[in-house]
């Protein structure tokens, strides 16, 4: 009997062209569909569902559209408003695919007796010799995405397959292309899925706006407009409500400095947002929480690495150390610049993660 894998078709080439190539390798292939939000009009099907069934009828494999709405919307939307609120800068597809793509997936996969879920995420997973897995750098290092695969936890890669992670991209698309696979020259998606128009202010309002009154879901309300103040405290202008700004920030603040100047802290405590020069935003030192260590079991001393504050860095050598059970004190050896709260931190061991948590 051919093990059965549950494949997360989202109707695009990347995770069309891995269920292929696990049906190759003899995998009985479970082709699936998340729901994770609603379509234009409220309706489950999508541009995406539709090309994903024509992917699944084309390779001859089953295909299921699951409705996930309520977990994508308690773990990912409103963990991505609420950190807005409070003067952070989230990472959705971090906690999407730790809670959704992984939990809910592998939940639906037992349901249906299959022994692996798969994705089309560019990274790799292995074995280690001291017995955990580890994700490991995909073949394509411009679409690596192992950044934001940290969090996963020992049962989930033990249980999951990334054939993609084994090919350059343009192998890929060629792949496509000789197997005939409708969804060959599809683009790839960009930026936050459920946020099409890219104004995410203006989808964090909507989603206050349509809260339920004792939801729980969101702490505050709207951030009003307060004050934009300098390194040294001195109020210099206003600002539109602190959801609108991230560190690093240039565009966008309508100050009148006569020079380039930038977002340096945001403080939701005053409602204030702090204004600085580009040197103000670099620094050695930063702290960050949650720590889910993958390749080791847990920090045991210090320990040099290659660090990841987002998911654009290329990585700077940096010592790592435990400073109580969820903290970890993380010092690079030259400054980097704009640490985020709120991102992730990753850390590598060579090509494979070692482990990460959020950045304060």
């Amino acid at each position: 009997m051919k093990e059965k894998v549950i494949v997360g078709l989202s109707g695009g080439v990347d995770s069309s062209v891995a269920a292929y190539l696990l049906k190759e390798k003899g995998y009985e292939v479970l082709g699936v569909t998340m729901q994770v939000f609603d379509g234009p009009d409220g309706e489950i099907m999508s541009p995406a569902v539709e090309d994903a069934k024509k992917v699944a009828d084309y390779l001859g494999i089953s295909h299921t559209v699951v409705d996930f709405r309520k977990e994508f919307h308690e773990h990912v939307i409103a963990y991505f408003v609420n950190e807005y609120l409070q003067g952070r800068t989230p990472n959705p597809c971090n906690v999407c695919n730790r809670y959704v793509k992984w939990e809910a997936l592998m939940n639906k996969g037992k349901e249906m007796g299959a022994s692996f879920i798969a994705t089309g995420h560019y990274a790799r997973i292995d074995k280690l010799e001291n017995g955990r897995y580890a994700i490991r750098n995909s073949l394509t290092a411009k679409k690596d995405q192992t950044y934001a695969l940290y969090d996963l936890k020992q049962e989930q890669l033990k249980n999951t397959l990334m054939p993609v992670g084994e090919y350059e991209k343009e192998k890929i698309r060629e792949i496509a292309h000789n197997a005939g696979i409708p969804v060959a020259d599809k683009k790839d998606s960009q930026d936050i899925c459920f946020i099409q128009d890219g104004d995410y202010v203006g989808f964090i309002r909507r989603e206050l706006e349509r809260a339920t009154a004792g939801s729980g879901l969101y702490g505050k309300q709207i951030p009003q407009k307060g004050n934009y103040v300098n390194q040294s405290g001195e109020v210099i202008g206003i600002h539109e409500g602190i959801m609108n700004y991230t560190i690093g920030q240039r565009k966008g603040l309508n100050l009148a400095m006569g020079h380039p100047v930038f977002v340096t802290q945001i403080k939701p405590e005053t409602n204030e947002v702090v204004i600085g020069e580009n040197e103000d935003l670099f620094t050695t030192e930063f702290y960050c929480k949650n720590p889910n260590f993958m390749a080791i079991e847990d920090l045991k001393e210090p320990m040099y690495v290659n660090a990841k504050v987002r998911y654009s860095h290329k990585g700077d050598r940096c010592l790592i150390e435990k400073v109580e059970d969820n903290l970890l004190k993380c010092t690079f050896d030259t400054p980097v610049r704009a640490i985020t709260s709120g991102q992730a931190a990753v850390f590598y061991d060579g090509e494979y993660v070692l482990g990460g948590g959020i950045i304060l």
